[in-house]
This record gives structure tokens, sequence and C-alpha cells, in this order.
């Protein structure tokens, strides 16, 4: 699955936008079909982890977790 709201393409290429690599780690919720909804996105891994910690407290039944999402590098 593609995500068109922070990828554009050149060429045959896409290329992430400078917000979305400067923000790579995401705290997503896993849904019933296999997919996931990002809730925030993250500098570095303590804050998406702090964030993540807030959340479940709040919601402790929600599914949860904190995910890396590399920079993709265009050639």
């Amino acid at each position: 699955m593609v995500d068109w709201l922070w990828l554009i393409q050149k060429g045959d290429t896409f290329i992430m936008l400078q917000e979305k690599r400067l923000k790579p780690w995401t705290v997503v919720r896993s849904l019933p079909n296999v997919e996931q909804v990002v809730v925030g996105e993250f500098r570095s891994w303590s804050d998406a982890d702090g964030h993540l910690q807030i959340l479940k407290r709040m919601v402790p039944a929600d599914p949860l977790s904190v995910v890396f999402i590399p920079a993709v590098q265009a050639s």
C-alpha cells in the first residue's frame, strides 16, 4: 500500500517528502481487517513511546504500537 499523502512521484521513483523523513517513528492503531491507522508521527522513539504509554492509559482496549518507517532513498 502506498500512502499518496507523503510521497511524490518523479519519473518511475517515489520520493518521500521532507516532513515525513523528519518523523520516522509513528504510533499506529491496528484494525481488525489488518489495516493500521496512524495516530501520531514523531522524530524520536522516546517521544513516540511516551505518547504510546499515555494513549494506552487513556484507551487500554486499543491495540496500539510504535512503528519505524525508514526514509525512502531516491535513486
